[in-house]
Order: C-alpha cells, then structure tokens, then sequence
C-alpha cells in the first residue's frame, strides 16, 4: 500500500517505529504548507526555510519520544508556531543586543581602561615622590597628600613659612621636569 493512502495517525504510528518511507510521506505532505504557514508570519524566505528543515530535523532525531497529543498536522503546527515565537525572541534579543552594543560604542567611557591608565600614571608620580629628598618629600606629602597649608606645615615642622613655600615649589618643578608637563597638569 503507498504511503499517500495513510492517514496522518497511521503514518504518526510508522515514524515511531523508524519507518524512513512514512517520514518522507510526512515531509512531502507538510513541507509547503508549514513553509507557506512561516513565512505568512516572518516573511524571511530563508529562515522559514531553516525553521521548517530544522523542525523535520527534530522530528525524525525524537521521533521514539515524541507524543502527539492532537493530530500530526496539529503537532507540526504547534511546533512552527513555537519556532517561530523563538526565532523572533531571538531576533529581538539580537537587535537589543546590537543597539546596545552600537550605542556605547557611540558614547561609552570605557572605565576599565581609565582605571588602568589612571592608576600607572598615578604609580609614576608616586615613583618620583619617593625620588625627591626626604625632608623635601616630608614637605611635599603634607601639603599635596594631607592637604596641610604652608602655615601648618612650618608650625608642625618648626620651620619658617617661606622655607615651606621654597620646598614646595622646588618640588613642584623637579617634578615636572621629570614628568614632563603634560603628566604635571594632570596630577
């Protein structure tokens, strides 16, 4: 008997059992129509294509555990519909994901890389602090490091105040010869 003269019950019962001939009769039974189904509602030739081949695919790989609960063309239906709804999930979820992507792009500050620099240029200036003498960098951190004025430095150091001032300054343009301008205006 051809397989074209069995119901869709029938040929349910023979996919179960591995009938590779009951397969291709549902396959050439429903293909089109369940393309035609897909692309009603994406209207993507080539992704109703692989939606449809795909659930082909699936169909004969689980074919042993598949159950259907309704009809066969009820299945089939089901299950496009349900390829379909994840297929614009992820169609969705892609274009978020794109326009997010597009949008820091476009205006993001990359902090990581911020951080980084931020802290080596800090890690330099630290380096030729320490460099500078030990009574001039006793000076320098009170007055850059614990924001001391120059009254309170020569107070707590019981120097004059234009001795604080000297060193300070001393300082300021050792360092920036080292450092060069640019890194002293940013420190």
């Amino acid at each position: 008997m051809p397989y074209k003269q069995y119901n869709d019950h029938e040929l349910a019962d023979l996919l179960k059992s591995g009938d590779q001939l009951a397969y291709a009769e549902i396959y050439h039974r429903y293909h089109a129509v369940l393309y035609i189904h897909a692309f009603k509602r994406l209207q993507l030739r080539e992704e109703c294509r692989d939606l449809v081949h795909e659930l082909f695919t699936t169909l004969w790989i689980k074919r042993a555990e598949t159950t259907f609960k309704t009809t066969l063309s009820g299945y089939l239906y089901t299950s496009v519909r349900n390829k379909i709804f994840d297929l614009l999930a992820k169609q969705k979820l892609k274009k978020s994901y794109t326009q997010s992507i597009q949008d820091f792009a476009e205006t993001g500050f990359v902090t990581t890389d911020y951080l980084v620099r931020q802290n080596q240029l800090k890690a330099i200036i630290d380096q030729e602090i320490a460099n500078l003498p030990a009574r001039t960098r006793q000076i320098f951190e009170l007055s850059r490091k614990n924001f001391l004025s120059h009254q309170e430095i020569a107070k707590a150091l019981n120097l004059s105040e234009q001795t604080v001032k000297t060193t300070i300054n001393n300082a300021l343009r050792v360092l920036r010869t080292r450092l060069g301008s640019m890194m002293f205006l940013s420190f």
